[in-house]
């Protein structure tokens, strides 16, 4: 079992916004609790990863093109690092300390699962490669939403992409990823149960950031 010493959440310097994430499998459900979060957040700065900068959506069309374009693991958590460079540089940095919360699409915990867990690449190489890329900044917290890999599949949609066409075995070790990370920092990792209506996810996502961050 993999054992982090450094907590993924909390950034380390102080910034006037908050910075929320949300971590989870394929069609999990996070964009749409993101943008509803932003939403009942009011001035919420509503983000994503990768390709939320310009530099960020070419990267994204590199890492999950479906045609067969061959990409080494170590490059693909490479170019993932740098679209989370650019976007803490030009997107969640400025934002944060402009006092605007930020909600983001994924962060660092998906690296994590899915190159340092998926990928085998090891959670602290991968992990360091993260803090780099963002400066030391971590988020705040982490919302995981969990759903059954069964009902994840049927919610996928047609064609894949390089991620989602990727075999059981690797998006289980992602799952088993996200769980051990969140079981190893709870006081900054929420699971959620993603197997629910859309807006009962909602109402419980805005109690526990109510509850943790006081927002």
């Amino acid at each position: 079992m993999v054992v982090l010493d450094v907590g993924l959440c909390g950034q380390g310097a102080a910034l006037n916004g908050r910075l929320i994430a949300f971590e989870g499998g394929e069609a999990a459900g996070k964009s749409t609790q993101a943008r509803l979060l932003a939403e009942r957040l009011g001035a919420a700065r509503l983000t994503f990863e990768p390709g939320a900068t310009e530099l960020g959506a070419r990267i994204r069309s590199l890492v999950l093109d479906p045609s067969g374009f061959s990409l080494s693991f170590r490059a693909e958590a490479l170019l993932m690092a740098a679209d989370r460079a650019q976007h803490v540089a030009e997107v969640i940095r400025p934002t944060l300390e402009a006092g605007t919360h930020v909600v983001t699409d994924r962060f660092i915990g998906s690296s994590l699962a899915y190159q340092g867990f998926g990928r085998n690449l090891g959670v602290e190489e991968v992990l360091a490669l993260s803090l780099f890329a963002t400066g030391g900044l971590r988020c705040d917290l982490a919302l995981l939403l969990s759903l059954p890999d069964g009902v994840a599949r049927s919610r996928r949609g047609s064609p894949a992409d390089r991620i989602e066409a990727e075999a059981a075995d690797f998006h289980h070790r992602v799952l088993e990823g996200y769980r051990m990370l969140a079981e190893q920092d709870p006081e900054r990792w929420v699971v959620i149960d993603g197997n629910r209506p859309p807006g009962e996810i909602a109402k419980s996502v805005v109690a526990i950031v109510r509850e943790r961050l006081g927002v």
